[in-house]
């Protein structure tokens, strides 16, 4: 089969099922489909064939054998889910799939993730057994240390030499503000290139600014603008490293482990911002802001040590990698056409936006609420972090008990009463109790946020997904701490925290309107049915535009549940990277219906096809069963051709690169 074969812009036709597929396997080989006669939509019940011998664990459904496979999930032990006998590990049958012992519904159905956490049986400390994650962990409790020790240095200090509210509030912002705006780029480039060298790159940037920094404070030259300008330096090192960290752990730690290795990464941040603070505040009392910003440097070499000592294995595509603008909107294109994704990263911007007002406002509580001074400070920071580490290590119990949306509206209401206690006690210790509240409050929200985000995200997109959940909740937050400020600066900082704290309420109010995707656990792996057709001499990887048309027939009965299923069709192409997709009806043959859509080039449309996996596999499962006869649904694909070839001589080679 060879596409645009003549040279003329057209392809011969092939027979695949419902998409482009793969060449025609050998007869009897271990993935070869019966014959479309053989599965009238009537069989697809476990009660609708004879039973073979006691026993024996199988069944005969409309003459096919077919065996009974242990269901993975309790809510699943009323509903059989049969499999043909003669069908491979991967190939999905009606809409389910079999892959290494382990039943998965495709049907975009899946469990909370803490529903998943709890039916492995694996423990919270199970990612620490890999020693990669555990030389990674314990490295990144270093760095955090060195971190939480600059963010008091750096706000003090901006209290010293600024009294103005919005300037201390922006030391916040200079932080988070980069993240917003460089994190879909940095998501990209954790997708595209090396994780490994991206990380490295940002680490040794970050020590360079850190020591510039420290040299900065301790020859007395900080200036406000300038002490936010080496801020939001380090923010743009973050930035670039989170995105490839977070896409990291899902290769480090088997899936089953990720909300583990993902909470673990909260108890370490807030392990050491409940000491971190507290020791930066002792620093800043006893050897000045330039001595924290110094031990902020060195606390980089531990995780460059472990970057250095890990070895990755090289990536296998056999595609050329997406140029920077071309990922970049792929990501955006995915999660645009991913509601629950988009729900996700509204709830968390709101989350980030309201909630960020107690950590701006903090120093200013500190020093004007409570009356005291830097080490102060720090202890009301560690008070946070030591209800963080709490709210981590109960996340998977309270997962466990309460749903997705029931979780987070807890979070915002708990969150809402620490705004509201710190914005009218005069008490330290008052004040610390309401901020582990907050704590607990911070990380169950934020740390569902990103498990959500992950489960329901293929890993050819991770990073990228990641990066936009990191530039809803930073952006939220950068924008609240300056929101606050102001506030805070016109009216003082106790009708600023009591206002975050309605806005915290209204918040967990919008989960009536949009709430939270209750099931994310999803079979994301690659279908990987499908297998490139050759190309024609005069047509390479970058010619295009390729124009792809699948026909379907369709009987008159089944045009409802038909129209149905390709409102998903739609939704997933264009995902994928699918662009003018439209659905055409013959207007002679009224069976007969044709999706239609085009790829940029051949090489998209190759990409197109290997993004589809096992989750999306149902949609194809579902048009095959409405499709009328014994053949397949016919595909054609062909070249867009520019007017200028249009002649009776071939056109050249590469005539129809895009350049």
């Amino acid at each position: 089969m060879r596409a645009g074969g003549n040279g003329y812009g057209t392809a011969p036709s092939a027979r695949v099922l419902g998409e482009p597929a793969s060449p025609s396997r050998p007869a009897g080989s271990a993935g070869k489909r019966p014959p479309r006669h053989a599965t009238p939509k009537a069989c697809l019940r476990p009660d609708a064939g004879a039973s073979l011998p006691p026993g024996s664990g199988a069944a005969l459904i409309c003459g096919i054998e077919v065996r009974r496979l242990q269901t993975h999930s309790p809510r699943h032990a009323a509903s059989p889910v049969w499999t043909p006998a003669g069908a491979s590990e991967t190939s999905p049958i009606w809409g389910v799939a079999r892959r290494a012992g382990r039943t998965q519904d495709l049907g975009g159905r899946g469990v909370d993730a803490g529903s998943a956490a709890k039916a492995t049986g694996r423990g919270a400390l199970a990612p620490l057994a890999n020693p990669t994650f555990r030389s990674f962990w314990l490295a990144t409790l270093a760095s955090s240390f060195g971190g939480l020790i600059q963010a008091v240095g750096a706000a003090w200090t901006m209290t010293s030499i600024s009294g103005s509210a919005d300037m201390v509030a922006l030391v916040q912002a200079s932080t988070t503000l980069p993240i917003m705006l460089f994190s879909l780029a940095s998501g990209a480039i954790a997708d595209t290139f090396n994780r490994r060298s991206v990380m490295l790159a940002a680490q040794f940037g970050m020590l360079a600014v850190s020591v510039a920094l420290a040299l900065a404070a301790y020859w007395d030259l900080l200036t406000p603008w300038l002490l936010l300008g080496f801020t939001f330096l380090i923010g743009c090192g973050v930035a670039l490293n989170n995105p490839s960290w977070q896409a990291s752990i899902g290769e480090i730690v088997p899936r089953e482990d990720l909300p583990a290795a993902v909470a673990l990464n909260s108890v370490g941040f807030n392990l050491s911002r409940s000491v971190g603070p507290a020791i930066g505040g002792a620093i800043v009392a006893a050897a000045g802001a330039a001595a924290a910003f110094a031990v902020n440097a060195l606390s980089y070499l531990a995780i460059i040590a472990a970057l250095l000592r890990w070895r990755t294995v090289p990536g296998s595509g056999r595609l050329p990698p997406e140029s920077l603008g071309a990922a970049m909107g792929a990501g955006l294109r995915y999660v645009a056409m991913s509601p629950h994704l988009a729900r996700v990263l509204l709830r968390a911007f709101l989350f980030g936006l309201s909630t960020i007002a107690v950590l701006a406002l903090l120093p200013l509580v500190a020093r004007n609420l409570v009356d005291g001074g830097a080490l102060t400070y720090g202890l009301l920071l560690g008070a946070f972090g030591l209800g963080a580490v709490g709210g981590a290590f109960a996340a998977a119990r309270l997962r466990a008990w309460l749903s997705s949306e029931a979780l987070v509206r807890l979070a915002f209401a708990a969150f809402a009463v620490c705004a509201a206690v710190a914005g009218v006690s005069t008490s330290a210790l008052l004040t610390a109790a309401a901020l582990a509240l907050g704590g607990a409050s911070w990380v169950l929200a934020l740390s569902l946020f990103n498990v959500t985000v992950q489960l329901s995200t293929p890993r050819w997109v991770v990073g990228r997904s990641l990066s936009l959940y990191q530039t809803a909740v930073f952006g939220g937050m950068a924008l609240g701490s300056w929101l606050w400020g102001l506030v805070a600066e016109g009216h003082g900082s106790e009708v600023a925290l009591l206002a975050a704290a309605a806005a915290m309420l209204a918040g967990g109010l919008v989960g009536l309107a949009v709430p939270l995707p209750s099931r994310t656990e999803l079979d994301l792996t690659p279908l990987d049915r499908w297998r490139e057709p050759p190309l024609p001499p005069d047509l390479r990887p970058r010619s295009g535009p390729v124009a792809i048309e699948i026909e379907y027939r369709i009987r008159e009965a089944d045009l409802p549940a038909f129209l149905d299923v390709m409102i998903d069709r739609q939704r997933i192409r264009r995902r994928d990277g699918a662009r003018h997709w439209t659905l055409l009806r013959d207007l002679e043959d009224a069976e007969l219906w044709t999706e239609s859509y085009q790829t940029a080039t051949w090489v998209e449309y190759v990409r197109h096809n290997l993004r589809t996996t096992m989750a999306d596999a149902e949609i194809g499962e579902r048009l095959r069963a409405l499709h009328v006869g014994t053949e397949l649904p016919r595909v054609r694909r062909r070249i867009v051709r520019q007017i200028r070839w249009l002649h009776t001589e071939p056109p050249p080679p590469g005539a129809y690169d895009l350049h």
